[in-house]
């Protein structure tokens, strides 16, 4: 979809839903006392502006940061796009534990794809959305949704090939393909967030995104569309690209970044200004989730693995081929310019990028650790 008619879709949907554009009420921390909490030191923040692979993401100790049970119980709907990927697992474990529940808080996670939650979260309807700062969410808080990015989900392990393989061509090597002009198949159009590692590894094959010709499939149709040849690169995800691994004839050209979350929770004004208390709330039950369940290698563990196939309605033998994501609630300094970026690269928005401070909010998860900005 060109920019022109993202920003006509846009603003036709902010007079639908009466959203009034506005700058957000996001939390002062003035108003908000932050003490330190047990069980969560030093590790339990790092600088956001170290990147890279050997950057170990914070923790806190198992069982921290500790409930603090609200006055009063709350209701509170998480949308998502889907409740089988891995990286929502620590929602499901949560609410599967009662993790959640030991803050006050009734969880509710409902599924509804981006494009139908964004105006609903920034209306208040619904009060969380785990998702990405996709494109259409950076053109709607440009429009004036009160939205923020408040906490992260995950990065990849070292070891993942999850992310943009091509064919090797005749006499060619991984490293020497040239991508201009080839067609892609991804799950995804151009507006993701994956649009940003995509950009950067094509640049380095000698091509631009809008050279590229980019075909969305269904998901059970990128690898054999790929494998067929109707595709000459395919961004495959767990568990795919171990259909592809080890075969000559295909090349891992690279990744999401290590140690780069690209996604978490969003917040809308219901837990940005409303109901602070219970936006804190959220998050710290989430990262006790993360410090108690998933702070390593947690596929290492039979007995987990079952219960996440079980949350995930997947099979064990298919979660335990690919390696453990590296959970990780913080968000790195400079993301959402890189991947606004990438997205007027794609040609998916339009306008000045917005400063990071009207994408991002770490204040809720630094609360929830007891760490002082």
């Amino acid at each position: 979809m060109a920019a022109t008619t993202l920003a006509a879709a846009l603003s036709l949907t902010l007079a639908l839903t009466g959203c009034s554009a506005q700058r957000s009420k996001t939390v002062n921390t003035a108003d908000r006392t932050i003490e330190p909490v047990a069980g969560c030191g030093e590790k339990s923040w790092t600088d956001p502006a170290r990147l890279g692979a050997d950057r170990s993401p914070a923790r806190c100790g198992k069982g921290a940061p500790a409930p603090q049970r609200l006055k009063k119980p709350r209701e509170l709907t998480i949308a998502t796009s889907t409740l089988t990927a891995e990286y929502v697992a620590p929602l499901q474990i949560a609410v599967r534990k009662g993790e959640f529940k030991k803050e006050g808080l009734d969880v509710e996670l409902k599924v509804l794809p981006t494009p139908e939650a964004l105006p609903l979260l920034a209306k208040g309807e619904i009060d969380a959305l785990w998702a990405a700062p996709e494109a259409a969410v950076v053109n709607g808080i440009n429009g004036g949704f009160d939205i923020r990015w408040v906490a992260g989900n995950f990065s990849p392990a070292p070891s993942s090939r999850s992310g943009l393989w091509a064919r090797v061509p005749k006499g060619e090597k991984p490293a020497s393909i040239r991508l201009d002009g080839r067609r892609i198949g991804t799950l995804i159009g151009k507006g993701s967030v994956i649009s940003y590692p995509m950009d950067k590894i094509i640049a380095e094959h000698g091509a631009e995104m809008k050279s590229m010709s980019f075909q969305q499939l269904g998901s059970s149709d990128v690898l054999s569309a790929f494998a067929g040849g109707g595709v000459d690169a395919a961004w495959l995800l767990d568990p795919v690209w171990r259909r592809v691994d080890g075969d000559e004839r295909y090349a891992f050209l690279g990744g999401q970044p290590a140690g780069e979350p690209l996604g978490g929770a969003l917040f809308g004004p219901s837990l940005l200004s409303d109901d602070v208390d219970a936006g804190v709330a959220l998050l710290r039950g989430y990262i006790r989730t993360i410090n108690t369940y998933f702070a390593g290698d947690y596929k290492k563990s039979a007995p987990f693995v079952s219960q996440l196939a079980k949350v995930l309605k997947q099979d064990a033998k298919v979660i335990k081929s690919v390696p453990s994501l590296r959970m990780d609630w913080e968000i790195r300094k400079g993301t959402t310019d890189r991947l606004q970026k990438s997205y007027r690269d794609a040609g998916v928005t339009e306008g000045k990028a917005l400063p990071e401070e009207r994408l991002v909010d770490r204040k809720l998860y630094a609360e929830a650790v007891g760490h002082k900005p």
